[in-house]
């Protein structure tokens, strides 16, 4: 029997107009790292949040560990967790009461979710600041209490949308280790970036997208074989691909 897929996409569709997403084909295996790249306007944010449930296709079919995203996007929400690119947080709490209130939304335990913010706040170099309150913040440090939002119910799927924006190196240091536990864990992240260096050392498989299509996928030596580049670096590979 085949093993169950995190992620199967089918014919995503999706017209605004003109179509944003034309017929995507994607599949994603648990514990797998894929980086969807592509240029400014090709749908990439347009099929994360169609994946996450927030938004409805055209057309075309999403799987989350089995579990329909289109037809119970209550029950796929349950396992998956979406982190935009603009952090989106309650400005009057502190990351501690917040973590709080959201383990609450996802009725996790209250003694395993303190356990958890703890933990999280503390890998991510919050803990000195839990009881401050957000507003303060810079963006870089809601960028990181926004990711341990969406960890403390530890979802079995993670949607990153450029989750690297406003980090400073030590900070991403931080967030790439982080993600990588949950890959161990057999979690499975899709995520984009315009940060190609991000996508090469972090993903065990990229998906080059353009015009809504996904024109070429793999790691970097099928990329290379795809561009017809032998020794081309990923971002050589992305211009010759996405050229037209």
């Amino acid at each position: 029997m085949a093993a169950e897929m995190a992620l199967t996409v089918r014919g995503l569709t999706k017209a605004f107009g003109r179509k944003a997403v034309d017929g995507l084909e994607l599949e994603i295996a648990p514990g797998e790292f894929y980086a969807l790249l592509g240029p400014n306007g090709a749908g990439k944010t347009t099929s994360l949040r169609m994946i996450a449930g927030l938004m409805r296709p055209d057309a075309g079919e999403i799987s989350v560990f089995g579990r329909d995203v289109v037809r119970a996007p209550l029950r796929a929400k349950e396992i998956m967790a979406w982190i935009p690119d603009e952090p989106l947080l309650y400005d009057r709490l502190s990351p501690l009461e917040y973590l709080e209130f959201v383990a609450g939304l996802w009725r996790v335990e209250p003694k395993v979710a303190r356990a958890r913010a703890e933990g999280l706040l503390d890998t991510l170099g919050l803990w000195a600041h839990r009881h401050e309150r957000c507003e303060g913040f810079s963006r870089g440090m809601k960028q990181k209490t926004v990711l341990a939002g969406a960890l403390i119910h530890e979802p079995r799927f993670l949607l990153l949308d450029e989750p690297l924006t406003g980090l400073d190196a030590a900070a991403s240091r931080l967030v790439k280790a982080l993600l990588r536990q949950q890959t161990d864990r057999g979690a499975a992240i899709i995520l984009t970036t315009h940060i190609l260096e991000v996508a090469e050392r972090l993903a065990t498989r990229i998906g080059i997208l353009a015009g809504g299509r996904l024109l070429a996928e793999g790691d970097l030596a099928a990329l290379r074989a795809e561009a017809g580049l032998e020794h081309g670096s990923l971002e050589d590979v992305f211009l010759n691909l996405t050229a037209a």
